[in-house]
């Protein structure tokens, strides 16, 4: 006869299988809706261009004292009485370590919401490997994948997304070395100070962090009202209230409060910020993040927020 400690860690065992079934038959559909939204995205993009080394050219600047001569051209110089060196694109590649959160709380959708918060951050996540990896960047996610540099890394990354354990809302970054970029993907319900005690020595490491907070509109507009049960995925706990209305105006302002202190001990640190919501279109946050990685400012004001 099994013991109470057998059924439940078998119960236990199921729920996670289950749930590594229901993310591997996800993962495909949100790589088709990846590739879709990086080729609207990616139209008319040409890469995240700067000056360094490399083989194409990319502009005619003023020679400035103390560069080699060998770097004058003196054909553009010839034209006026202005001496022009010739720039190159930078062509090293960088490596960028992208995350999203898989755990339970990202399966939520209400009738509000297109899709549901893990499904939209896969089809980010997996977008903007896309969008990367054309432009030759390295692609990495901690704990799931070794940084590649490849045109199929965001296939790659899904297969091992499919086959990958569940994951918690922020990674495990003892793996990443130097400076990279980490763009890390979820709805970081948890209180603002317990994320940055997480986060804040990456940037400390000299990591550049890009965080994208997904939420349900439901969760921000609390809609609900009469009686009303409330379910936290991750615990289990059970909260039931007779008029939902009467507690709308304090989780509101509860639920915004912790958005605006994670955004702005973010933005102390110097890493990005970007909100978005399921019923808005993900290119909009896709082309926000896109920017960022870019060092450009971004200017998206909806399902982009800054």
């Amino acid at each position: 006869m099994a013991s109470i400690g057998q059924i439940v860690e078998q119960t236990h065992g199921n729920d996670v299988l289950a749930r590594a079934r229901q993310r591997a038959a996800l993962v495909p559909d949100c790589m088709v809706e990846a590739k879709r939204i990086a080729n609207t995205v990616t139209a008319g993009w040409h890469g995240r261009r700067k000056r360094g080394i490399g083989e194409n050219f990319w502009q005619f600047r003023p020679y400035a004292d103390g560069e080699s001569l060998s770097r004058i051209d003196w054909r553009r110089s010839a034209r006026d009485d202005h001496t022009y060196v010739r720039d190159r694109e930078w062509e090293a590649a960088h490596t960028i370590w992208l995350w999203a959160d898989l755990s339970p709380s990202m399966m939520f959708k209400s009738t509000l919401g297109s899709v549901s918060k893990e499904s939209r951050a896969l089809v980010l996540m997996l977008a903007l490997a896309e969008i990367l990896a054309r432009s030759g960047e390295r692609i990495g996610c901690p704990g799931i994948m070794e940084p590649v540099s490849a045109r199929n890394a965001a296939e790659r990354l899904a297969t091992a997304i499919m086959h990958a354990p569940a994951t918690t809302g922020l990674p495990d970054t003892a793996m990443i070395r130097g400076s990279s970029d980490l763009v890390v993907i979820g709805d970081f319900l948890d209180e603002a100070t317990t994320i940055m005690e997480r986060l804040s020595p990456l940037a400390r490491r000299g990591m550049r962090g890009h965080v994208v907070e997904i939420a349900d509109p439901a969760e921000e507009i609390f809609p609900y009202s009469g009686r009303t049960e409330f379910s936290d995925p991750e615990t289990g706990e059970k909260l039931t209230s007779g008029r939902a209305e009467t507690i709308r105006d304090d989780y509101t302002r509860a639920y915004l409060a912790r958005r605006d202190a994670l955004s702005s001990s973010l933005r102390r640190l110097g890493w990005n910020f970007v909100f978005h919501r399921t019923d808005h279109l993900a290119s909009e946050a896709l082309v926000a993040m896109h920017m960022y990685l870019s060092g450009a400012p971004s200017t998206s004001k909806n399902g982009g927020m800054t």
